[in-house]
């Protein structure tokens, strides 16, 4: 380990260690997955903090070989030992493409797609001093590169086929090959009344596509296949959320696919719903129409959300006006 901290100094990466970790150095062989928490701090007296993964909940993983666009972080990893905390003081060309990992891992935070705001272009191109990544700290450290520095604890270390791979770590091939699988285990968890964990199930699914999707020309007939592939996904994704009463997220993604493909029916219906959650009285009268003349069939089931609608309606005024009688007679 002396010699790869050695060559790590020499390449101007200087580590500093906080704790001594236990057992043995692993031997970090491609497709070893790595836990550890993280935080990066900007060089300087104050040591001012960009991202923490701690303060987010949830550590981060790194899985050796899979070409990681900070490839830093792997290489100060192999140092460590499970339990060890140190810090790495990195030099500005080992962190070009730092702002572009944090937008993505900030996004993941977010409960946003991962490659939000990318355009289909090259990393290079995105650091272009025009294009922003959404967060001032980002771009101005996008604009001005400059040293930082990466506290790091590792939490654990698991060696090939002893972990489920996770989406973002699988190669193109196996991504299309687990869609179906993840997409079967969302179902399932569904049935069971496990509506959040059913939610990440799809969620994972979509991400895997929208990761292909990306390498495809918009609008090519590869890019529309896979654009047909997500959209059933999204819509069991938008059903989760329903359950759940994130009404706002259902209709940006429902009107997303409307934009695409405006005969969705079920797109249509389950923004009717998301729409009279939240009280836009027309637009859901709007939604249930267009569902409708598009499937008469779905009569009874519209119907009955148009009933419950009205019902809701009446006894919100007969709420406001108890309300307002309150109010006018003091």
């Amino acid at each position: 380990m002396a010699q790869q901290v050695e060559q790590l100094r020499a390449d101007g990466v200087h580590k500093e260690v906080l704790r001594e970790g236990t057992g043995p150095l692993p031997d970090f062989r491609d497709g070893t997955k790595t836990t550890f928490h993280y935080r990066t701090l900007r060089c300087g007296d104050e040591e001012a903090p960009l991202d923490d993964s701690r303060a987010r909940g949830k550590p981060m993983e790194l899985i050796a070989g899979k070409k990681f666009k900070l490839p830093v972080w792997e290489a100060a990893l192999r140092t460590m030992r499970p339990g060890e905390r140190a810090r790495f003081r990195c030099d500005a060309k080992h962190v070009v493409l730092y702002p572009l990992v944090s937008k993505s891992l900030r996004n993941i935070a977010a409960g946003k797609d991962p490659l939000e705001g990318q355009r289909h272009c090259c990393s290079i191109a995105q650091l272009h001093e025009h294009y922003s990544l959404g967060y001032p700290d980002l771009d101005e450290l996008q604009k001005n590169p400059q040293p930082l520095i990466f506290d790091i604890e590792v939490l654990k270390v698991e060696a090939p086929g002893s972990y489920q791979q996770d989406p973002w770590a699988m190669t193109d091939e196996e991504k299309l090959q687990a869609v179906p699988l993840i997409h079967k285990e969302g179902n399932e968890l569904y049935r069971q009344g496990k509506v959040q964990e059913a939610a990440a199930k799809y969620y994972d699914a979509i991400a895997c596509l929208k990761n292909l999707q990306m390498k495809e020309q918009p609008g090519s007939p590869d890019w529309i296949e896979l654009d047909q592939k997500i959209t059933p996904l999204l819509l069991n994704y938008c059903q989760c959320k329903l359950q759940c009463e994130e009404y706002y997220e259902v209709l940006d993604h429902c009107s997303s696919i409307l934009n695409k493909y405006e005969d969705n029916v079920k797109a249509y219906f389950k923004r009717g719903k998301a729409h009279a959650a939240v009280w836009n009285v027309a637009e859901a009268q709007a939604d249930f129409a267009k569902v409708l003349a598009l499937d008469p069939s779905l009569r009874p089931i519209v119907s009955k959300e148009l009933r419950s609608l009205e019902a809701r309606l009446r006894e919100k005024d007969a709420e406001d006006k108890i309300r307002f009688k309150g109010i006018f007679s003091q």
